[in-house]
C-alpha cells in the first residue's frame, strides 16, 4: 500500500510537471473535481491549507486556465471556485496511461474479486480519512501531552 501510494504521488508529480503546474496545485484541482463548485474556505478546509495558501493556489490555477472564480447569484459577496472542463480535460488525458495499466490489471480479476477490492479500497479510504482527522487533532495538543503513537499487536483473521 505504501509503495502504491508513493507511486501515485510520483505519477501525480509527473502529471503536474507535464501540465506545467505545481503538484500541490494539481492536488487541489483534483479535490475541486471531486467536490465540485466550492468556496475558497471549503477548499482550505478540505485540503488543510490556510486560506492565504488557497488564494495563491486558485490564482495560479486561474492564470493557467484550469479553474475560474464565479460569484454566487444569490449572494454576490460569495465566490465559488470551479474547474474549467475544457482545460481540465487536458490533465485528464495525462491519466490515460494509468487507466490503461489499471484496466489491464483489473481484467485478470473476477467480478467477485473486483467487488472485494472495491470494498477494500472504499473502507481503506474511510480509514485514512479517520486517521487524518486523528492526526490533525494532535495539532491542538501540546507536544508534551500527545499520546505515544504505537501499533498494537493484533492477531490476523484467517
Amino acid at each position: 500500500m505504501r509503495r502504491s501510494s508513493a507511486q501515485g504521488v510520483l505519477y501525480g508529480q509527473a502529471v503536474a510537471n507535464v501540465a506545467g503546474i505545481a503538484n500541490s496545485d494539481l492536488e487541489c484541482m483534483d479535490i475541486l473535481s471531486l467536490e465540485g463548485r466550492v468556496t475558497a474556505g471549503r477548499l482550505a478546509e478540505v485540503t488543510g491549507l490556510t486560506t492565504g495558501a488557497i488564494t495563491g493556489v486558485v490564482d495560479r490555477l486561474e492564470k493557467a486556465g484550469f479553474v475560474r472564480r464565479e460569484r454566487d447569484e444569490a449572494d454576490r459577496r460569495k465566490v465559488f471556485i470551479t474547474v474549467v472542463p475544457e482545460t481540465a480535460k487536458r490533465i485528464g488525458q495525462l491519466y490515460v496511461p494509468m487507466q490503461q495499466a489499471m484496466e489491464k490489471v483489473f481484467s485478470a480479476y473476477t467480478d467477485e474479486e473486483l467487488r472485494l477490492l472495491l470494498r477494500f479500497a472504499n473502507e481503506g479510504y474511510e480509514g485514512v480519512v479517520a486517521a487524518t482527522a486523528a492526526l490533525k487533532g494532535l495539532l491542538d495538543t501540546p507536544p508534551e501531552q500527545r499520546p505515544d503513537l504505537k501499533l498494537k499487536e493484533r492477531p490476523r483473521r484467517t
